[in-house]
C-alpha cells in the first residue's frame, strides 16, 4: 500500500468515506483493521476516522494506514442502550453525530457506521433531512441470491414498521436505483412480497400497491414481477424486494440466524466422528465455497434510502471482515454518485403517482419521461 501523492489537500479530489469509529460491540479495534483491509485494495479512497484521537491515534498508526486516514476527535459515543431522543438532546459530540455532520457539510460522500440503529436513523433524519417526495426512509439490505451478482435487494429492513402503497411505491424506485448502481443492474426485477403470488391474497394496501407500481414500471424503468413470497428472497426470479420495515426486518434477522445456524451445524457435523473428519478434508473447497455463500459478513451493511447524503448502517458485532464490506459498499456508492442519483429518482415517484391516477382520466397532458438514475 503505497502513500498518497504529496498535495495540498489529498482530501479534496478524492473519494472521501466519513466512518464511526465507535459504536461497535468490541469497540474501535475491529473497524480500524476492517478499514486496513480495505484500504490494502483501494488506494484512491480517503477516510475521515471519528472518535477520540487518543484511542484511535495507535490503532491507526499499527494497522499502518495514517497517510489515508484523518482522525476527526468527537470524545464521546452512542452506546446500543442509548434511547434516540437522549443522542438528539445531547449527542453532538458523539463520534456517530460527527460522521453524519461529515456528510451533511459535503466534506465526505457516504457514512458508515456500526453504532445503534434507531439513534443513527434518529440522526440522520434529522442532519440530512429527508429527500423531496419521501414520507418515510427505507432500510435496503443485501440477500444472498442465486442471481448473477450473487444477491438481491429488499427493503425495508426495519427502517419504519408501516408502509402504505405510496411508501411502498418510493420503496420500488429506490430500491431500483440502488440495483442499477450498487449492483450494475441496467433494467432490475421489482417483485412485492406478499402471503401468495395470487392477486387476490393480501392487505388493502398492498393490493393498492401491485397496481401502481405495474403502472409506474415503464416510466421507471424497472421490471414489475408482480407479488413475491418469502421462497423468492434468495430466487433468481426477481432482483429487488419491497415490503414493510415489520416484515422486512423479521425476515432479515431470521435470513441471518438461519445462515448462522447452517454454518455451525456443518461445523459441528463434520467434526463427529474421524470418518467425518476425513469426509471434511474431502470437500474443503466446496465447503469453502458454501460457507462464502451464507456468510452474513459478505453482505453486512444496510443502505438508509430517501435522505439527502447515504448512511450505511454496519452490524454492531462486524469484525475486521464485515467491516471491509461495508465500507467497499461505501466506495461503490460513493464513486457511482449514488446519492445524486437516488433523489432524482425519488423526486419522480410524486410524477409517478400523479400519472398512474391520471392515466384513469382522459388528460390533454403529455406524458413525462423519468431519466435513468
Amino acid at each position: 500500500m503505497s502513500a498518497p501523492n504529496n498535495t495540498a489537500d489529498p482530501y479534496a479530489e478524492e473519494l472521501v468515506l466519513s466512518v464511526d469509529a465507535m459504536g461497535g460491540d468490541q469497540g474501535p479495534a475491529p473497524i480500524v483493521a476492517g478499514l486496513a483491509r480495505f484500504l490494502s485494495e483501494a488506494e484512491d479512497v480517503r477516510i475521515l476516522l471519528h472518535g477520540p484521537s487518543a484511542v484511535l491515534k495507535p490503532l491507526v498508526e499499527q494497522k499502518k494506514i495514517k497517510p489515508f486516514v484523518k482522525i476527526v476527535d468527537a470524545p464521546d459515543v452512542v452506546s446500543m442502550s442509548d434511547k434516540p431522543s437522549h443522542v438528539m438532546r445531547h449527542g453532538k459530540t458523539t463520534s456517530m453525530w460527527s460522521a453524519i455532520e461529515a456528510v451533511r457539510n459535503k466534506e465526505a460522500s457516504v457514512c458508515v457506521s456500526c453504532g445503534n440503529t434507531g439513534a443513527l436513523m434518529a440522526v440522520s433524519m434529522i442532519r440530512l433531512r429527508k429527500a423531496e417526495g419521501v414520507n418515510r426512509p427505507a432500510i435496503a439490505c443485501l440477500w444472498p441470491s442465486r442471481n448473477a451478482a450473487g444477491f438481491n435487494v429488499m427493503l425495508d429492513a426495519g427502517a419504519d414498521i408501516r408502509a402504505d402503497e405510496e411508501d411502498l411505491l418510493t420503496y420500488a424506485l429506490m430500491g431500483a436505483s440502488y440495483a442499477r448502481n450498487g449492483l450494475g443492474l441496467d433494467r432490475p426485477r421489482v417483485g412485492l412480497l406478499n402471503v401468495g403470488v395470487e392477486e387476490h391474497k393480501g392487505r388493502a394496501e398492498l393490493k393498492v400497491a401491485n397496481e401502481i407500481i405495474r403502472r409506474a414500471a415503464p416510466k421507471g424503468d424497472f421490471d414489475y414481477v408482480g407479488f413475491v413470497e418469502g421462497g423468492d428472497l434468495p430466487s433468481d426470479r426477481v432482483d429487488v424486494i419491497v415490503t414493510d420495515g415489520f416484515t422486512g426486518n423479521v425476515a432479515l434477522k431470521t435470513g441471518e440466524g438461519t445462515a448462522t445456524f447452517i454454518s455451525e451445524s456443518l461445523r459441528a457435523a463434520f467434526k463427529a466422528t474421524p470418518f467425518s473428519r476425513i469426509a471434511a478434508l474431502l470437500a474443503a473447497t466446496s465447503l469453502g465455497r458454501l460457507r462464502k455463500k451464507i456468510d452474513p459478513r459478505r453482505v453486512n451493511g444496510g443502505v438508509f434510502l430517501g435522505l439527502n447524503g447515504t448512511v450505511i448502517k454496519s452490524h454492531g458485532s462486524a469484525d475486521a471482515t464485515g467491516v471491509a464490506a461495508a465500507v467497499k459498499l461505501a466506495a461503490q456508492l460513493g464513486r457511482s454518485g449514488f446519492s445524486d442519483k437516488l433523489a432524482a429518482r425519488v423526486a419522480s415517484a410524486a410524477v409517478l403517482a400523479q400519472d398512474d391516477v391520471t392515466e384513469e382520466t382522459p388528460s390533454n397532458g403529455a406524458s413525462k419521461d423519468t431519466p435513468q438514475t
